[in-house]
């Protein structure tokens, strides 16, 4: 099979609004969580007063204004990690080269505040008043769609989504689409804005999200910890330059990391509750060692989905040991820090793996204080932990049931 190689990265998300600033946030274990600005909870009775907003992000700094007006959030958190993942990588767009490159941006749930925003000007003001560019602005596509417009991307361009696996996914695909020859660089990531008051409500009602850490929102996200009682939602997006070896090797590109396998399943269980077995999980993560060509002894480090729900937690934990036995490889869920970003986590993570292979140290898990018992990982607590060099990988799952895991390594090894 042809390697593929990450060569940049790009993101915005509640602990950095660029890849740089990230990943010393996340080395400094330092957490994006605070309390909801964006809007009032109890102007809506709903009780969870927190969340990890983007901060910062002013959207003139990556686009013109007037096309800025024109996206929706999500459309603009992608545009933004992209631009950064292409300056990043030095690929430059122009002439052929465009023909040869792709994009697949995920989302779970695309322009979802278009949708509700829009819905009351037809209520409220009626049909005349609804904007031209919603639905433009809404489709799960629009990320995907506005970063081959503006950057002059014009191979393959579409949207994957699987909830909370889906960017995961996307970078699985866009790993396909260059090994099957149909592209020879492809920009895959994922991109992510529901911190809005319909979203937060309904995870609320599924007693999904954490909501007794209002007073300490940088306490709320506690992956694996016997005291763990939800997840914290987020936003932001997370792009990678994925490259064909020879394409990158040929123009002097800087090689982060080697993209070396990915593996996707089905629970075929329950709508938002994993399998009890963990089979999907299991079965992610054994096809994703055996795309990359690699043992599980090989495996150093894994990057959880970890999102700090009792549930997905404890069967994650379960899938890990089945997989890798009652074993010492490092774990770490790093949403204890930049909560969960939905169909943008993935990506991220994603991101995060490719530094850590890069720098051969692995971001901690904080609020690790007390383990629970039936989570049997060597999770890293609060502290940076070196790991040196091999196959890392990184796990993503997602309500109905989808699983997916990524498989990364230096590309010397």
């Amino acid at each position: 099979m042809k390697r593929v190689v990450i060569t940049g990265i790009g993101t915005v998300n509640p602990v950095g609004l660029n890849a740089v600033d990230t990943w010393a946030a996340l080395m400094s274990a330092k957490s994006g969580i605070s309390n909801i600005e964006s809007f009032d909870p109890d102007e809506y009775g709903i009780r969870t007063k927190i969340a990890g907003e983007v901060k910062g992000f002013d959207p003139d700094n990556w686009m013109d204004r007037k096309e800025a007006r024109r996206m929706g959030r999500f459309s603009q958190f992608a545009l933004a990690a992209a631009k950064e993942a292409v300056d990043d990588s030095g690929l430059k767009l122009e002439g052929a080269t465009c023909q040869e490159v792709g994009v697949v941006i995920a989302s779970g749930v695309g322009g979802l505040t278009t949708v509700i925003e829009q819905a009351f000007v037809l209520r409220d003001k009626g049909a005349r008043r609804v904007s031209p560019f919603a639905v433009p602005m809404l489709m799960p596509n629009a990320a995907a769609g506005v970063i081959s417009i503006h950057l002059g991307c014009r191979g393959p361009s579409f949207a994957t989504a699987s909830a909370c696996a889906s960017s995961a996914d996307a970078l699985g695909v866009a790993l396909d689409t260059i090994r099957m020859g149909r592209a020879k660089a492809m920009l895959a990531g994922g991109t992510e804005a529901t911190i809005i008051p319909v979203c937060v409500a309904s995870f609320e009602q599924a007693h999904a999200l954490n909501s007794n850490s209002n007073d300490e929102p940088e306490k709320a996200s506690r992956p694996f910890d016997v005291n763990r009682d939800g997840f914290v939602l987020s936003e932001g997006a997370a792009v990678l330059v994925l490259e064909e070896e020879e394409y990158a090797k040929a123009r002097g590109a800087r090689i982060i990391a080697e993209l070396a396998g990915y593996g996707a399943a089905s629970d075929g269980f329950h709508i938002t509750a994993p399998d009890p077995g963990g089979i999907g999980a299991i079965q992610a993560m054994t096809v994703a060692l055996s795309n990359a060509e690699a043992g599980s002894d090989e495996v150093i480090y894994i990057n959880a989905h970890g999102t700090s729900t009792q549930l997905n937690d404890k069967i994650e934990a379960l899938a890990v040991s089945k997989v890798f036995g009652h074993s010492t490889t490092p774990i770490s869920s790093t949403k204890s820090m930049t909560g969960h970003l939905a169909g943008a986590a993935g990506a991220l993570e994603a991101l995060i793996c490719a530094k850590t292979v890069e720098t051969g140290v692995a971001a901690p898990t904080i609020n690790y204080d007390n383990p629970d018992p039936e989570c049997d990982v060597d999770c890293i607590p609060w502290k940076p932990r070196e790991i040196g060099k091999g196959v890392i990988l990184s796990n993503s799952f997602g309500f109905g049931g989808h699983s997916s895991c990524l498989a990364f390594r230096p590309y010397d090894l």
